[in-house]
């Protein structure tokens, strides 16, 4: 009579459930993004990134290839988070309260240490290119929402003003998450939106000289 063997195997393993492709993809996911966010890329290793999704290693080379490719696809989702923070129809008076809820860390997806990986260059090219594209793809939203058009005869004085809001907003990001200055680490999007306002309207909503 044949026995059943209650010794796990790399078809059976042991442990109260087996992950699913998907659900250790996203662990992978999560860990990495904390990871890049909070020491950038060349500060983390896989083993790092392995460690705190609690898989293993040579899991990462199956569902990503390498590490290039698993910090590429944390830009991805950096790039959906951004699309979703200012949508290419918003108005300049929808702007200010489209970020103080994504860097509040309230908007729907919101992953603030996302944005933090726009800041973190790969050394991987098409990582970089990925997330330079990005990052300009966001500025040109908020320049569009201000009056910005190819070709408009104000349009680097727009573009800049834009670029300057978005610094702004990532400064937020790195001191709320490095720093614990405060009241600015612990504000919510009601605290956050007012500034916000004062600086989009600031900026963007004349952008011609004072």
């Amino acid at each position: 009579m044949a026995t059943t063997s209650l010794h796990a195997s790399p078809e059976h393993p042991a442990g109260p459930r087996r992950r699913d492709a998907a659900g250790t993809r996203q662990l992978l996911l999560d860990a990495a993004r904390r990871r890049f966010a909070a020491h950038g890329y060349t500060g983390t290793t896989v083993r790092d990134i392995a460690d705190e999704a609690g898989v293993n290693v040579a899991l990462i080379s199956r569902y990503f290839t390498s590490k290039e490719g698993l910090f590429e696809a944390c830009l991805v989702g950096a790039v959906d988070e951004l699309s979703h923070a200012v949508a290419p129809d918003v108005t300049l008076d929808g702007v200010p309260s489209a970020i103080a809820e994504h860097l509040a860390g309230t908007g729907v997806g919101s992953r603030p240490d996302q944005f933090l990986l726009l800041l973190r260059s790969s050394g991987d090219e098409q990582a970089d290119r990925i997330r330079r594209n990005t990052v300009h793809s966001f500025a040109e939203r908020l320049a569009t929402a201000a009056g910005w058009r190819p070709g408009h005869p104000d349009g680097d004085r727009i573009m800049l003003r834009a670029q300057v809001a978005l610094a702004t907003g990532f400064g937020i990001v790195l001191l709320r998450s490095s720093t614990g200055l405060e009241p600015l680490s612990s504000a919510g999007p009601q605290d956050l939106l007012p500034p916000m306002r004062d600086l989009i309207d600031a900026l963007l909503r004349e952008p011609g000289p004072r």
